[in-house]
Order: C-alpha cells, then sequence, then structure tokens
C-alpha cells in the first residue's frame, strides 16, 4: 500500500511539474510570438492613422505632449520583469519616433510635402545607434516605418499627387473635394497605375526577403520580424487608402 501510495505521488508531481512547465513556456512567449510580433507591429502602424491623425490635425500641441507619454510608458514596460514586456517597451520606442515626426509635419508643416521625410526622420540618428544595442526591435520599428513612409511619398511624387497635396491642405472645404476628385481621376491613368504597382511589388518583395532572414529566436531575428511585418502593414494601408481615392476620394487621407 504505502508502495502505491508513493507511486501515485510521483505521477501527480511529474503531472504537475509538466503542467507549470507548460505554462511557463507560454507565459515566456506570450507577446513575443511571431503572430504577437504581426499583431503588435501591425497595431503601432495603423495607431497613427485612426488616433494621431485626426488628433494632431485639431489639437497639435496636446498630440505632441502625448509623444513623452508614450516614450515614458515605453520605459516603464521595457523595466516590467520578462522578455514580454521589454519587447513591447522597445517597439513603443520606435512608435514615440514615428509619432514626434507625424505630429511636427502634420501639425505645422503638412502644407510642404517636400519636408515630409526630413521632418518625420527627425529621430532616425538614434534609431541607427539603436540598431547595435538592446533596443534594435524599436529602431527596426522606426526605420521600416521610415522606409515604408519614403516610398510611399516617392510614389506619391511620381503619380504627380504631391503637385495637388498643398492644394488640397489650404483649400477650403468647397474646394478640396474638387481637387481630389481630380487627383482620384490621374490615379486611374495607366502611367500612374504603372508606378503603383511597381511600388507595391518593391514592398512586398523587400518584406518578402526580411522575413526569410527572420527568426523569433533571438532579439535580432525579432528585429527582422517587425521590420517584415511593418513593412507589410504599411503596403496594405497604403493599398487601402489608394483604392478609397479611387472610389471616394474625400477619404483619401489628405482630409
Amino acid at each position: 500500500m504505502e508502495e502505491l501510495i508513493t507511486k501515485k505521488l510521483e505521477v501527480n508531481d511529474n503531472l504537475k511539474s509538466r503542467f507549470h512547465n507548460g505554462f511557463n513556456i507560454v507565459k515566456s512567449t506570450f507577446l513575443s510570438s511571431p503572430i504577437a510580433l504581426r499583431l503588435w507591429s501591425s497595431f503601432f502602424v495603423i495607431l497613427p492613422i485612426f488616433v494621431q491623425a485626426p488628433w494632431v490635425r485639431f489639437a497639435p500641441i496636446s498630440a505632441l505632449c502625448a509623444t513623452f507619454f508614450i516614450l515614458a510608458a515605453a520605459f516603464l514596460l521595457s523595466r516590467k520583469e520578462g522578455d514580454k514586456w521589454f519587447i513591447v517597451g522597445s517597439l513603443l520606442l520606435g512608435v514615440t519616433g514615428s509619432w514626434l515626426g507625424g505630429c511636427l509635419f502634420w501639425g505645422w508643416l503638412s502644407a510642404y510635402p517636400i519636408l515630409h521625410i526630413p521632418v518625420e526622420a527627425v529621430a532616425l540618428p538614434l534609431a541607427i545607434v539603436g540598431l547595435g544595442t538592446k533596443w534594435k526591435i524599436g529602431s527596426s520599428f522606426y526605420i521600416s516605418s521610415l522606409f515604408g513612409t519614403a516610398i510611399t511619398d516617392l510614389t506619391i511624387f511620381l503619380t504627380g499627387i504631391m503637385d495637388q497635396w498643398k492644394e488640397v491642405i489650404i483649400a477650403d472645404s468647397d474646394n478640396a473635394p474638387l481637387i481630389l476628385q481630380k487627383t482620384s481621376e490621374n490615379l486611374i491613368q495607366f502611367k500612374s497605375l504603372s508606378i503603383i504597382i511597381l511600388a507595391a511589388l518593391i514592398l512586398w518583395f523587400i518584406s518578402k526577403e526580411i522575413f526569410n532572414y527572420a527568426t523569433s529566436n533571438s532579439i535580432n531575428g525579432k528585429a527582422f520580424l517587425v521590420s517584415s511585418y511593418v513593412i507589410q502593414t504599411t503596403l496594405i494601408v497604403d493599398g487601402i487608402f489608394i483604392m478609397l481615392a479611387i472610389i471616394q476620394p474625400t477619404l483619401s487621407g489628405l482630409v
């Protein structure tokens, strides 16, 4: 009887050990797995579109001040125990750079599209340095976002949409839709469509190549994953806005 009880206790201990080990594995990989990284990266790419864009338009100073709260959240999360929170904190640090550049440009300089990328690149020197530190995931996020924005701006320039950019920004509510309608008509020309498709293929190819080097087993690998996901999300968002610009110009994002 004593031997049976001993064996039963050993079995229960083994089951408990396996359960706790399995729980710890799930706990350690949550927020740092490829799926979680994709969700977080995509969320932080989309966030400025639906939160920052309307906010900075109507209250640029308070939107700019929010940069410091995002920065504080990034450092607070990075100090919590566990790699999962550091990864989110690092991503938030990358978001801080994008948020700062977006607030500065769209808050005060939106009528000068030539300044878009230079202003958005305000944190680029720090991000480049960050690639050699433990913050490389956030740096990868910021640099990839900036790269996607640069390709988008180049596409806008080559298709001739940038010529209407300033006109739309400074136009009143009556004239802006007319200018956007003209822009929409220009987008469905063969030259414009060819440029857009080529830019989309370039972004897709680059994201695919980066993804091939990525892995979730190291910080470097996770940084590659984040870069790939950011570019992919940028491609999807650009595609949605192009479709809206053609179907419903007033929803193109410029107004």
